[in-house]
């Protein structure tokens, strides 16, 4: 099963993110649209209030948004099971919106894989395409520290090269969240985010670069929080 409700009184990046899906939509438009170039309007798939604010992962995510037809690679020759819980997922007619979201900088330094020696071989088979498509050195691990940030790219690359989704990965980075001691300002995500690519041996350029983009929400000048 590949949906999973979430508490509707929580803190941190999964309030705010539901406050800002569902209460504040526009704003998120209105970044995207500056990052992208275009006006971008987006359906939001989840986390929704009438959805008991479930996210989705495995097959569950490629339903919720309608790719079902359009997906010709399956997702389980690709990864395993058990893969990304996607924070948000939406739709702009032919556009693909996938969201991971992060209050404080913690959040950012996930466990390494967990899973069993068949399914991280194909994990680990998934990377080495994924790094080669990039320019990547093979031998830097992407398994371990940061596996999270890393498998997120993977599935950018699955909607995108090899479905020809029109995919874009949207990190989400909140500011001013006092209730898990989050960053006071950008700059200090943006140090955050040069330490993970230079681990992760992203390069500044790369094919994929122009489809992941990092949006900065300040929760208290957009009320957020109070």
């Amino acid at each position: 099963m590949g949906r999973f409700m979430q508490d509707n009184d929580s803190h941190g990046s999964l309030k705010d993110l539901q406050i800002l899906i569902n209460e504040k939509p526009e704003l998120l438009n209105k970044k995207l649209t500056e990052k992208i170039g275009k006006p971008i309007n987006i359906t939001w798939k989840s986390p929704l209030n009438d959805d008991q604010f479930a996210e989705y992962r495995d097959q569950e995510f490629i339903d919720l948004l309608g790719l079902k037809t359009k997906i010709t690679y399956p997702l389980n020759d690709f990864w395993p099971n058990r893969g990304p819980q996607w924070d948000a997922l939406g739709l702009d007619k032919d556009i693909v919106f996938i969201v991971e979201a992060k209050a404080n900088i913690p959040e950012i330094v996930s466990p390494g894989t967990g899973a069993g020696s068949e399914s991280k071989a194909k994990i680990m088979d998934a990377f080495s395409e994924v790094k080669e498509y990039l320019n990547i050195n093979n031998n830097i691990d992407w398994s371990g520290t940061f596996y999270q940030y890393a498998n997120r790219i993977a599935h950018l690359y699955y909607l995108r090269v090899l479905n020809g989704i029109n995919a874009f990965l949207i990190n989400i980075y909140f500011i001013n969240d006092d209730s898990v001691e989050g960053p006071a300002s950008e700059q200090e995500w943006h140090g955050a985010i040069r330490v993970i690519k230079q681990y992760l041996g992203i390069p500044k350029r790369n094919k994929l670069d122009k489809y992941m983009i990092n949006v900065f929400i300040d929760v208290k000048k957009e009320g957020i929080v109070t």
